[in-house]
């Protein structure tokens, strides 16, 4: 009985404060870091590391936890990766279009990052070239991806996931917009073709020509359900709505093939441990065994499409006993506090030559089972960075955060030329945008939204928050919307009902100042028209900030980097918050039931938060996470 009690609690511990408060997702990219890639296939000097899937199933967690940190040393590790494969005129080492392998894509997705952050075009040519392989990929007759050239006329469940994300992902950037349908298609065809009408359940493999061995004469599906298959497909669902277009008609169908999918899976999940079996309704078979790579895409399924909104919060409670048992049943702790994931199945296919794989119970069966595979470690990283949003459900309703982009209304070419909205938005995540700050918002289950016209009472009800930064000058945009006593009064009318105001400027000459003040000197704030803490070159030192304590808002940062900024006059309502030397630049003011927050810099956009250019000692990422903090405290319910 006492060991029972002490497992319960060490369970209970791991899923509350993570192993001594480091987050389960960020311990478990340590090992992969320290684990992962280490074998001949990855440090050959001669042939050079093998393009393989499994590195993307792990870098994708790596980038979720830089993400979710903006500690930049994991950011370093996917660049040094990809680095080694991809050339300056953006060919692949040790890859080949003409093997037609689905699975040669999924690293895609880490090059869409690369270049997304850093805008190196190597990056986007490495991703072009992937695309033009799925342009000439071999299909069955439906239209449905072949999963590789030497397994023809076959779909298997594994290859959604390998590329359709990234072909989403690469369609939203370069304005593909035919390729959503048939995106969708690929997911249909596949649920049409392999699913089990009576459990609802996908089979692993599915054979256009029935000429397989493994295949069913009659319907040309594999003979049974593994359910990393399975995990895989949920998992490619998810994402892929990431970057499905809101007006497509084909969003809801995906929605609803989601749904029916989870709720199927749901009913699989072994009701003694939480998890789910490798065989995923062959529980009741004693050589079958619970298995980590699929509980844990299970589990990043689950809870990313409850947060998301595509399925009832009704699963949370299946979710939550998930991930227990996710933690009971699979992780363990090295003496040197380092943890690691067991039960992984190694590999399972279909067909082949040097081992035949028929699909059979007892093939499944016969694959190895280790500790710390890739295809395991990944997963568990997302499921674990999505358990840990999961974890602080709010109990009330949901707040808005609105991000202006009517006064800051920049616009730049995309990359097929097209002009786009471009500085200080959510969707940014090169150095100018909000990509990071928008993420410590939604992490704390707080939806992002962008406005586009002028403020008003009526478009800022459904707003508890909202951001202007950066007003642009004729420089910038060539007519530019200046602030007009009617949108300050009507701003200022919403902060005195009870809303939050975030007043991030610039400098004189790179933000219009004058203008603008008509809003801020309702509140007491005057933006003074000058430039200080100007920095040159790489002299960080020159932009820092020291925060005193006793602000009510930053609570454990005392350094942070703020360059080039408008500082502060002020009078009542207006306080001071922080003063850098003789000059006031940060300040706050309450105004009626509202808040308002002010500072003469931007200071929160990717540059300076992402970790990948400060040195450490600035907190740059901390300091946006308790703002933030602040401000929702802020909201009136």
């Amino acid at each position: 009985m006492k060991q029972i009690v002490a497992l319960i609690l060490l369970v209970c511990s791991l899923y509350t404060h993570g192993f001594g408060q480091i987050p389960l997702s960020e311990k478990m990219t340590q090992t992969a870091i320290d684990k992962l890639f280490k074998d001949s296939v990855f440090v050959n000097n001669t042939k050079g590391p093998k393009w393989t899937y499994d590195m993307g199933v792990v870098l994708e967690g790596v980038a979720e936890t830089w993400k979710n940190t903006g500690n930049s040393s994991y950011f370093s590790y996917i660049e040094s990766w990809m680095d080694k494969f991809v050339g300056q005129d953006g060919t692949i080492k040790n890859y080949s279009a003409k093997d037609f392998n689905i699975d040669h894509i999924k690293n895609g997705r880490t090059l869409l990052l690369l270049y997304k952050v850093t805008k190196k075009e190597k990056y986007l040519k490495a991703c072009h070239a992937l695309y033009k392989q799925l342009l000439n990929h071999p299909r069955t007759q439906e239209g449905g991806y072949w999963h590789k050239k030497i397994y023809p006329n076959q779909m298997w469940l594994d290859g959604l996931y390998m590329a359709q994300p990234f072909r989403a992902e690469y369609a939203a950037l370069m304005n593909l917009t035919d390729e959503y349908n048939d995106i969708a298609n690929q997911f249909f065809w596949m649920e049409k073709n392999a699913k089990d009408q009576k459990t609802g359940l996908l089979y692993h493999g599915w054979d256009e020509s029935r000429a397989e061995k493994w295949a069913n004469a009659k319907t040309g599906q594999s003979p049974n359900f593994w359910a990393r298959g399975m995990g895989w497909y949920v998992m490619g669902l998810v994402d892929v709505l990431d970057y499905f277009p809101l007006e497509n008609a084909n969003r809801q169908p995906l929605i609803d093939l989601l749904n029916r999918t989870l709720k199927t899976i749901v009913k699989y999940q072994d009701p003694k441990t939480g998890v789910w079996f490798d065989v995923i309704d062959r529980g009741d078979i004693k050589e079958n065994y619970v298995e980590a790579s699929a509980s844990s895409m299970f589990v990043y399924a689950l809870a990313k499409s409850i947060r998301l909104g595509y399925v009832s919060k009704g699963y949370a409670k299946n979710t939550k006993k998930a991930y227990e048992g996710l933690l009971k049943e699979f992780i363990s702790t090295s003496p040197n506090g380092q943890i690691n994931l067991n039960h992984v199945v190694e590999v399972s296919g279909l067909g082949g030559k040097k081992k035949y794989r028929d699909g059979s119970f007892e093939y499944y069966m016969s694959e190895p089972v280790v500790s710390n595979d890739p295809k395991g470690v990944g997963p568990f990283i997302l499921a674990a960075s999505e358990m840990e949003i999961f974890q602080e459900q709010p109990k009330g309703k949901q707040f808005t955060v609105t991000l202006d982009n009517y006064f800051n209304n920049e616009y730049k070419a995309d990359p097929t030329g097209k002009l786009k909205p471009y500085h200080y938005l959510w969707d940014g995540d090169d150095n100018n945008g909000f990509s990071f700050w928008g993420r410590i918002f939604n992490r704390k289950h707080i939806q992002t939204n962008t406005l586009k016209t002028a403020p008003n009472l009526s478009n800022l009800s459904r707003s508890n928050i909202y951001i202007i930064v950066d007003p642009d000058t004729e420089k910038e945009t060539e007519q530019p919307h200046m602030m007009t006593e009617q949108s300050a009064s009507e701003i200022a009318n919403w902060v005195k009902k009870g809303g939050v105001l975030v007043l991030l400027l610039n400098d004189v000459g790179n933000c219009e100042i004058k203008e603008f003040n008509t809003l801020a000197t309702k509140f007491g704030i005057t933006f003074n028209e000058d430039s200080k803490n100007r920095v040159k070159n790489n002299n960080y030192e020159e932009g820092a900030v020291y925060v005193p304590k006793g602000t009510g808002i930053f609570h454990d940062v005392n350094k942070i980097y703020v360059k080039e900024i408008s500082t502060l006059s002020l009078k009542y309502p207006a306080k001071e918050l922080v003063k850098h030397h003789d000059d006031i630049i940060m300040a706050t003011a309450s105004f009626g039931k509202g808040t308002v927050f002010a500072i003469g810099d931007p200071w929160l956009y990717n540059e300076y938060v992402d970790g990948r250019k400060l040195p450490k000692d600035f907190q740059n990422f901390q300091a946006a996470e308790e703002l933030t903090t602040w401000l929702i405290s802020k909201i009136k319910n």
